[in-house]
C-alpha cells in the first residue's frame, strides 16, 4: 500500500466518528466486498499521524466462504478508499501461517529534509523544512554510532509500549541529494518514534551544533531527555517490508 498520511490519525483505528485512520478506510472498504461482514487487518508496521507509507504491507482474513481474485481485491478496494489518497499497490493470497507483522523479517524508513532557505511549494507536507545548512558528510558519520545493537532508550518515545528499548539497527545512512539530505534506517523492527528522535538528533549535528561524538554519548546514557528533537512525521515515509516469504515476488 501507499499513502499520504495527512489528515489521518495514523494506520491505527480510533474511536470517533471525526477520526479518520487508513486501517479503518481499508477494513471498511474490505467490509464492502463481503456483503458487509467484518474483516480484519494486521499491519507490517503502525505509522503515526502525518507519516507517509510507499511499502506499506497489510493482510486481511476474507471470510472463508469468499472468494476473489487478487485483481479484484486490489480493483475493489481501490474503489471503496476513494477519494482517500489510500491505494493498494498489489494484493496476493497467503497461507494461514503468514502474517503482515509477526513474518517481518525487516523494516525500512526514508526521512527527508528539505535543506534551502526557500520554504517547499510542491512538497509541503512531505518533508522537513530545515533553513539553515546542513553537513550530510558528519551527520552521516555521527550515525554510525547508531548500528547496531543497542538499548535506544535515547531515542524513543516516553509513551513507546515496546517491552525492551533493545533493537538492532541494520542501517542507518545519510546523504545529500541536491538540496534535500536522506536519511534511510532499516532494521527488523523499531521503538516508537525511533527513526524520528534519530533524524531530530542528527538534524542538530548537521548544524554544528552538537559535535559528532555527542550522538554516541546520547545513546549510552539510555534516557531520553540525551536525545535530540522529535522530527516532525510529513518527513518520514515507510519505504519497504522484507519477508523471507514474500507473497509480492511471486
Amino acid at each position: 500500500m501507499e499513502y499520504d498520511g495527512r489528515g489521518f490519525v495514523g494506520w491505527q483505528r480510533q474511536q470517533g466518528d471525526h477520526l479518520i485512520s487508513i486501517q479503518g478506510l481499508l477494513e471498511d472498504a474490505a467490509s464492502n466486498l463481503t456483503a458487509g461482514r467484518t474483516v480484519r487487518s494486521i499491519t507490517a508496521g503502525r505509522t503515526d499521524a502525518g507519516v507517509h507509507a510507499s511499502g506499506q504491507v497489510a493482510h486481511l482474513d476474507f471470510p472463508a466462504d469468499v472468494t476473489l481474485s487478487s485483481a479484484t481485491v486490489r480493483d475493489g478496494l481501490n474503489f471503496y478508499m476513494k477519494p482517500h489518497p489510500v491505494v493498494v499497490l498489489m494484493a496476493r493470497p497467503v497461507l494461514p501461517h503468514w502474517n503482515a507483522r509477526f513474518s517481518a523479517c525487516s523494516r525500512a524508513y526514508r526521512y527527508r529534509i528539505l535543506n534551502r532557505p526557500a520554504r517547499p511549494a510542491l512538497e509541503e507536507g512531505h518533508v522537513w523544512h530545515v533553513r539553515a545548512p546542513l553537513d550530510a558528510d558528519v551527520m552521516h558519520s555521527a550515525a554510525q554510532s547508531l548500528v547496531g545493537r543497542h538499548d535506544f532508550t535515547s531515542f524513543r518515545a516516553s509513551a513507546c509500549q515496546a517491552r525492551s528499548p533493545v533493537r538492532s539497527l541494520d542501517r542507518l545512512d545519510v546523504r545529500r541529494e541536491g538540496a534535500y539530505v536522506v536519511i534511510e534506517a532499516e532494521a527488523r523492527s523499531f521503538l516508537h518514534h525511533q527513526v524520528r528522535n534519530m533524524a531530530g538528533t542528527l538534524k542538530l549535528v548537521g548544524e554544528g551544533r552538537w559535535a559528532p561524538e555527542r550522538v554516541e554519548q546520547a545513546l549510552a546514557a539510555r534516557d531520553r531527555r540525551a536525545g535530540g528533537p522529535t522530527a516532525p512525521p510529513e518527513g518520514l515515509c515507510l519505504t519497504g517490508v522484507g519477508y523471507q516469504e514474500n507473497p509480492f515476488s511471486r
